[in-house]
């Protein structure tokens, strides 16, 4: 299984005769038209239905603790670094890539910047640029292993990963690090509408990759180079380059988002780096069956991303244990990766 997406073309066709009727060129009408148009505007929506059908079940179950403001808060308001970390994961699968280092430079991020201030009495801006600048040198060394000496991007980045884990874990003492830092918090998590500020700047950052994404040329590069390589590289795209910069952007998005983690919670354990991994694959790949079905998308990753909280609170709210978040997470990414795969091979078809 590649994240390798495809990217169709149609072409555009002029009428060749009015209806004598009508005088209208001919067009896609009728019964079967219609039947298709339903079908995709459905499978477009079908990951929302489920989402609006989730709260439906468990708002009936658990009433009294399901449908509360607190729970929406839960639900929405903490999971700010997950939307930073899949999306940085999406930057990579969008041009064909592997990326599974992503959680482990988020904790590195999140780990340096707690050290930096409370050990060695950095300024707190200063230490959360380093830590960035750190991410982003991690995402250049994945960059040189996999496009310029060519090693599988799934070793050496599951290899990088282990790696960092081991460095965040000796910075630590091998412990959990605090941050006690008012003015990072109030750039993390002030309260608006009820919910930390960093909720907004996940949508903001969505919105931005969606327009990138859908509008402008790097954005159909990335997909034509996702899609196929050596067709990319004969229609004179920079291949390379905009794979060099998926991993660099990759990097960048987890190292913030490992700042704004450290901030809003005010400390960080760099073993629970690997948690925030399978639930930012899962979003990532059941992103494809919503909004573009077969296609890695930012908006269809934020629907999943809530989605996935609010199964998994749900189920913590009627009392199942800690294990149902690993089962969920696990089932929705096998889902998804059957979901993508099956999209993909209709759109071929197509």
């Amino acid at each position: 299984m590649t994240p390798n997406e495809s990217v169709t073309t149609t072409m555009d066709k002029r009428p060749t005769a009015a209806e004598p009727e009508t005088g209208k060129a001919p067009g896609p009408t009728g019964p079967s038209h219609g039947k298709k148009v339903a079908g995709d505007l459905a499978r477009r929506g079908s990951l929302i239905v489920v989402w609006i059908a989730l709260f439906i079940v468990f708002g009936s179950l658990s009433p009294d603790q399901f449908l509360t403001v607190g729970t929406l808060q839960t639900i929405f308001g903490s999971q700010q670094a997950l939307v930073f970390i899949a999306l940085g994961a999406l930057c990579a699968f969008s041009v064909g890539e592997f990326d599974f280092s992503v959680a482990a430079v988020a904790g590195l991020s999140a780990t340096m910047v707690a050290v930096l201030v409370s050990e060695q009495g950095l300024n707190v801006w200063l230490a959360a640029l380093v830590a960035v600048a750190v991410a982003v040198g991690v995402g250049a060394f994945n960059a040189l292993l996999i496009i310029k000496i060519g090693i599988n991007p799934i070793v050496t980045t599951l290899g990088v990963a282990t790696l960092l884990t081991g460095v965040s874990s000796r910075i630590s003492n091998g412990g959990s690090v605090f941050l006690d830092s008012p003015a990072l918090y109030d750039v993390a998590a002030t309260n608006i509408l009820g919910l930390p500020i960093s909720f907004y700047y996940g949508l903001a950052l969505a919105a931005v990759f969606t327009y990138v994404m859908t509008s402008t040329p790097l954005g159909r590069h990335m997909l034509f180079v996702g899609s196929n390589r050596s067709v990319a590289r004969l229609a004179m795209v920079r291949v390379n380059r905009i794979r060099v910069g998926a991993y660099l952007s990759s990097s960048f998005l987890c190292g913030v988002g490992g700042v704004l983690l450290v901030g809003t919670v005010g400390g960080f354990d760099p073993a629970s780096a690997s948690t925030y991994l399978l639930p930012a694959l899962s979003a990532t790949f059941l992103g494809t069956a919503v909004i573009q079905p077969g296609r890695f998308n930012p908006a269809g990753s934020m629907i999943a991303i809530y989605f996935l909280a609010t199964g998994i609170v749900g189920l913590q709210l009627l009392g199942f244990a800690g294990w149902i978040s690993d089962v969920f997470y696990g089932s929705a990414l096998i889902i998804a990766i059957v979901l993508s795969t099956l999209f993909r091979r209709d759109r071929r078809q197509s």
